[in-house]
């Protein structure tokens, strides 16, 4: 497996990511959740995720018939693979990463099969953009945005049902985590380790000053937890990207 193998790879999933989370709409979501086979965002679903990864095939250079026959293949599956999850019940984590663990599963299998020596590489004024490092960093971006507060929600769900959210802003906590998971991602990549404790410090203060003014005892506690799931994630995600990078 040369370079360009690998970025054709990180590509992909930087594909499937963007298709799966940022270009599907939660009300795409939910119609396919109560229509299944029958709900027309399914179709543009899979026709988004099948383009966009044809698109990057005839980028890095694959055969044309075989990169048409790749974005079937992946398509097809991913549409079957939707259908199915469709009928399962909604919000389970388990559910959640048995779907994308068959979609990347198929996904990487593809790439197997469509890599070999005719990936001759692409236009040299985007060799910078389409590097490893540079795709990897772009992924573990994406992936800590909305695929983390996806998991990080659904496994949060046993106890969110408890919890008064009243008086507080409207997503208001989804916003922060993304953009405390952006910081901590971009502390651990940059080196700068001691901010992360000094970010976890200031709003664990904030939170204990609401339990103290407001004696909301469980949604502090609920807070504190959503907070220390995604602080954990994203710093494993991170020292893992850190050291992929190192030996990239």
């Amino acid at each position: 497996m040369n370079e360009i193998d690998l970025s054709l790879l990180l590509a992909l999933l930087l594909c499937h990511t963007l298709s799966d989370f940022i270009l599907q709409s939660d009300a795409w979501a939910s119609q396919k959740q109560r229509d299944h086979w029958r709900a027309i965002s399914l179709y543009w679903h899979v026709g988004i995720h099948s383009l966009s990864s044809l698109a990057v095939m005839v980028v890095f250079g694959v055969d044309i018939l075989k990169a048409v026959a790749a974005m079937l293949i992946i398509g097809l599956t991913h549409g079957l693979i939707d259908v199915l999850k469709s009928y399962t019940p909604p919000r389970r984590v388990s559910f959640f990463l048995v779907d994308q663990g068959l979609h990347l599963a198929i996904l990487a299998a593809v790439w197997w099969w469509i890599i070999d020596a005719s990936l001759s590489g692409f236009p040299v004024e985007l060799d910078l953009l389409w590097q490893p490092q540079t795709l990897l960093i772009a992924l573990v971006y994406l992936v800590v945005m909305r695929p983390a507060s996806i998991l990080i929600a659904l496994i949060m769900r046993r106890w969110s049902e408890g919890v008064d959210t009243r008086g507080t802003l409207a997503d208001a906590g989804a916003r922060i985590g993304m953009l405390e998971r952006f910081l901590i991602l971009t502390f651990v990549l940059s080196h700068q380790m001691a901010a992360i404790g000094f970010l976890l410090t200031a709003k664990s203060v904030l939170r204990f000053g609401d339990l103290y003014e407001d004696r909301d005892r469980k949604l502090t506690e609920y807070v504190l937890l959503g907070t220390m799931l995604s602080f954990s994630l994203t710093l494993t995600l991170g020292l893992l990207t850190r050291y992929l990078l190192s030996v990239l």
